[in-house]
């Protein structure tokens, strides 16, 4: 007699489930990205251009009196407010894949970090190359970016054809990625220090650090203190965008209820359910029913760990609206220089040359070279071919990649050039990806067992 076979739900399973649905909805906002960025390309070249760039510049207060209140742009409340839960949600995916996921052991690791390091290098050398001893020369940064939405968007048209390994691996990869350009922007994108708000920063995460510590789980306490901590970094010289990842780290992992635990007391409950007259009581009227049901219901509740709801919370609103945003505010580049001016300029080359070749070369080389030093192995079910793929496809910086050149230029017409190379960039290295990918049949799952490497 053939019997449902269930799967136990632990914390470790209830993780990688959670993985799972991150890689639907980055496919989907990908998708929805995609998307906003022709509308923002639509708005910024039309007749509605002036409205278009009023509005971004248009100033919101937030605040109880004038001397405690925060006035930025609208632009500025998306690129250093939004992006902040952005880089929450990077951090806290960063910190689930450490713990349970493709970073939790140095042998899944080692790998996309290699790929990473290779794809962060690589592309910042090339821009070198081409903007040494020039102005331009600061925007180095910017092909460094692999922006983890786009990526996975143009990951997911190609459906059943690319195994689930290389979507695991790419997002392994691109937060390994986005480790680096947090760094590279906290460090060599800021403005002057301001020590005393760093002070109040330092003090905030200090005693966030000591919540996680001592086992105090209360997810409410966290983000006030979390919203504190962002309030000092808004006007401290580093980019506020790092208290989102700062943040993300003091957020406790271990769930209140240990699995073992509330099997016991649910099973507990259930018994004393089993003993009450369920044909002569109604669950409306019999308080004792409704006690054991909320004990059973907060019970549930405290067997999510903490970073997992406050992901699950946060996941599909950044994917399904902050991206997107981002992309609509940002995306509006005013496409009146040709190609062939974005081609002659040493910044549109270096990040051309950088993002398009330079993370392919970085990507695919540092990878091999880990293999061969035995550091790294091929994940089971991935060829060279599918390296090569997703190297290209890591070429999309977009997000990170604007969000860099906002930082690094003030000059508004190297902010255009640089826009434009970003966006023609992305499209080449996007196609170049779905080609190579595309190419040659799908292999069996007996073939992706055995893990075939050419």
């Amino acid at each position: 007699m053939d019997r449902e076979v269930k799967k136990e739900s632990t914390p470790i399973s209830y993780m990688k489930e959670t993985g799972r649905k991150f890689l639907d909805r980055e496919t989907a906002g990908g998708l929805l990205l995609i998307f906003a960025t022709l509308v923002a390309l639509v708005l910024a070249n039309t007749g509605v251009a002036d409205i278009y760039h009023h509005y971004l510049t248009d100033e919101i207060v937030i605040g109880a009196s004038e001397h405690l209140e925060i006035s930025l742009s609208v632009e500025e409340w998306i690129n250093d407010g939004l992006m902040v839960i952005f880089f929450l949600v990077a951090g806290l995916e960063l910190k689930r894949e450490v713990m349970v996921g493709e970073l939790s052991n140095f042998k899944k690791a080692s790998m996309p970090i290699f790929a990473a390091l290779g794809g962060m290098l690589v592309p910042a050398l090339l821009f070198f190359l081409f903007n040494l001893n020039m102005p331009t020369a600061k925007g180095w940064g910017i092909p460094m970016a692999t922006d983890i939405a786009y990526s996975l968007g143009i990951l997911g048209l190609l459906g059943k054809r690319v195994p689930v390994q290389l979507k695991i691996f790419l997002v392994a990869l691109a937060i390994a990625d986005d480790i680096g350009a947090i760094l590279v922007i906290a460090i060599f994108y800021s403005s002057q220090i301001a020590w005393m708000n760093l002070l109040i920063a330092g003090g905030a995460l200090l005693i966030l650090a000591i919540l996680n510590k001592t086992g105090i789980k209360h997810l409410s306490l966290y983000i006030l203190l979390g919203i504190v901590l962002w309030l000092a970094f808004l006007d401290s010289g580093i980019h506020p965008t790092l208290a989102g990842v700062l943040f993300s780290l003091t957020i406790p992992i271990k769930p209140k209820l240990e699995s073992g635990d509330f099997q016991q007391r649910t099973k507990s409950h259930v018994q004393e359910l089993e003993k009450i007259d369920l044909v002569n009581t109604h669950l409306l009227t019999d308080k004792k029913q409704q006690n054991i049901l909320e004990t059973i219901r907060n019970d549930t509740k405290h067997t999510h760990p903490p970073l997992l709801r406050l992901e699950n919370a946060l996941t599909g609103f950044n994917a399904f609206f902050i991206i997107p945003v981002f992309a609509l505010a940002n995306a509006g580049v005013e496409l009146s220089l040709g190609i062939s001016e974005v081609l002659s300029s040493p910044l549109g080359l270096g990040i051309l040359t950088g993002l398009v070749l330079g993370k392919v070369c970085g990507i695919t080389a540092f990878s091999y070279l880990g293999a061969k030093l035995g550091f790294a192995r091929l994940p089971v079910g991935l060829r060279w071919k599918h390296i090569v793929g997703v190297g290209l496809i890591a070429g999309i910086g977009f997000t990170m990649s604007l969000f860099i050149t906002n930082l690094a230029f003030a000059d508004e017409n190297l902010v255009q050039v640089a826009k434009i190379s970003i966006l023609l960039a992305s499209l080449v290295a996007a196609i170049a990806g779905v080609l190579v990918l595309s190419l040659g049949k799908t292999r069996s799952a007996k073939q992706q067992e055995l893990g075939e490497v050419f």
